[in-house]
């Protein structure tokens, strides 16, 4: 899923690769989607990457590679890591009445969905886990896309389980709300007065705003997986 905007640049980056074979300057994608600036451009390119639509080539100036259309967004899963264990804790096919010691979370989306949290919740949807991994608070689910988090161990169609708080520590992995319109999951870092968005894959740079770009939802406190 992607915002209105990305879906917007994505294809204007693919007609103008497709007509000319070279792919727009940030000067023309900020015409063409008539924004102010081209540090739009730049979040919405950093976006797009992040979620594997586009690729850019290193050490060529204007080198954009589109890798797949909304409409291709079945992603390819990563491959196996046996350092997970499995766990079966969906609420798909028949209803199973949840154990005692299980309690249901509200499955909110997709984090890096490009959807605010508080246009996420839809209560229809909830995950089903052990009560032992939450703490005191209020908690919620989402699942990842993209693969700007894989060195954490958090891979592409993950389930990650968030407490909600607005003042994590300095080198937590977070759920953060980017411009009001822009969820991503990140390592948070800060210093001064600058707020740092860490991706852990080297192939994605760290971000950095100014702190009222930036508003923490939550930090993450547990993972599952579905093999």
């Amino acid at each position: 899923m992607l915002t209105a905007r990305q879906h917007e640049l994505l294809v204007f980056v693919n007609r103008r690769l497709q007509e000319t074979g070279v792919s727009p300057s940030f000067d023309e994608m900020k015409d063409a989607l008539k924004l102010r600036s081209k540090s739009g451009i730049h979040r919405l390119i950093t976006a797009l990457e992040e979620r594997g639509f586009i690729r850019r080539l290193p050490h060529r100036a204007r080198a954009l590679v589109v890798i797949r259309l909304p409409e291709q967004a079945a992603a390819t899963r990563p491959a196996f890591s046996p350092s997970v264990i499995h766990g079966r804790f969906g609420l798909t096919g028949a209803a199973v009445a949840a154990p005692a010691d299980a309690v249901k979370l509200p499955l909110l989306g997709r984090i890096a969905a490009g959807t605010p949290i508080a246009a996420l919740r839809d209560h229809s949807s909830a995950i089903t886990i052990p009560a032992t991994m939450l703490r005191k608070g209020e908690h919620f689910a989402l699942e990842v896309a993209g693969d700007s988090m894989v060195e954490a161990g958090i891979l592409d169609g993950d389930t990650v389980i968030i407490e909600r708080t607005d003042a994590p520590e300095s080198g937590t992995i977070v759920v953060a709300l980017i411009d009001n319109e822009e969820v991503t999951l990140k390592r948070l870092r800060r210093k001064g007065n600058s707020v740092a968005l860490e991706s852990a894959n080297p192939t994605y740079e760290t971000r950095i705003f100014g702190p009222d770009r930036v508003k923490v939802q939550g930090r993450l406190i547990g993972l599952l997986r579905r093999y």
